[in-house]
């Protein structure tokens, strides 16, 4: 089998994946129960699975939105498994941005999946598979607070409830991060293909530290406070409070 056809297995969701579900469906009704001692240690749980969830999900917009623009080499890597550990850089798209969650309540972006270009024609396509993956993260924040927004929170228990928008947070910065058009974000890619030679050459060299850019930018106080005073504003806008994020990012982070 060559790496230009797709098998069925190729297209079959990951064990791995189904187990990330799992643990975010168990989670997420201990968070909503009640049922753990300490309702922190169900919100982290909940939300790291549900975190890296959306994760997956990101860069399976990527490798779908590839596949169907003629990159057909996508099956054969695994990136349509939903498998984590198939990523060319696990490390950049599960493993930090996790770790950025927990230091700092940040939905950095990750790195992308690898895809050969070059069987791409078209420059709309190549932006709409950079685009594909935030806006995963926009549609999974529009679930997020769809309770907030249709005003369906009654019944919904107070801890479910700041989960649910710490994790909007969460995908709402990771979507407006993307979306930055700084080299190695999907930002970039959006713009790139209509992008000169010339200028793209000039900027090839800076494309494996944007991600480090935009980390270090955002320890600056200054800028730091602003980007989530943007945030907050969105998500006033959809129906969530400053309160219920805070608190919630607060029962996240249980161990202080």
């Amino acid at each position: 089998m060559t790496a230009t056809t797709t098998r069925p297995s190729d297209r079959r969701i990951s064990p791995v994946f189904l187990g990330i579900l799992a643990v975010t469906a168990v989670t997420g009704w201990a968070t909503w129960t009640g049922f753990a001692e300490k309702p922190g240690i169900a919100v982290f749980l909940f939300v790291t699975a549900a975190w890296i969830v959306s994760l997956c999900l990101h860069e399976y917009a990527h490798a779908r939105t590839a596949l169907h623009s003629g990159d057909i080499s996508i099956g054969s890597k695994g990136y349509l498994t939903l498998n984590p550990l198939k990523y060319t850089h696990a490390l950049l798209s599960i493993v930090l941005p996790v770790i950025f969650v927990i230091m700092g309540g940040i939905g950095l972006p990750g790195g992308a999946v690898f895809i050969e270009r070059g069987r791409i024609h078209g420059r709309w396509k190549h932006s709409l598979i950079s685009a594909a993956g935030p806006l995963t993260n926009v549609l999974f924040a529009a679930v997020c607070t769809a309770p907030f927004w249709l005003h369906a929170l009654d019944g919904v228990p107070a801890e479910f409830q700041y989960a649910l928008a710490f994790l909007a947070l969460l995908q709402v910065t990771a979507a407006i991060l993307n979306f930055l058009p700084v080299p190695g974000l999907d930002g970039y890619g959006v713009i790139e293909p209509w992008l000169s030679n010339d200028i793209k050459r000039q900027v090839e060299p800076f494309a494996p530290f944007g991600l480090l850019f935009v980390f270090a930018l955002l320890w600056v106080p200054s800028i730091n406070r602003e980007f989530f005073d943007m945030i907050d504003a969105i998500l006033r806008g959809l129906g969530v409070s400053d309160w219920a994020t805070s608190y919630g990012y607060s029962l996240y982070q249980f161990w202080r």
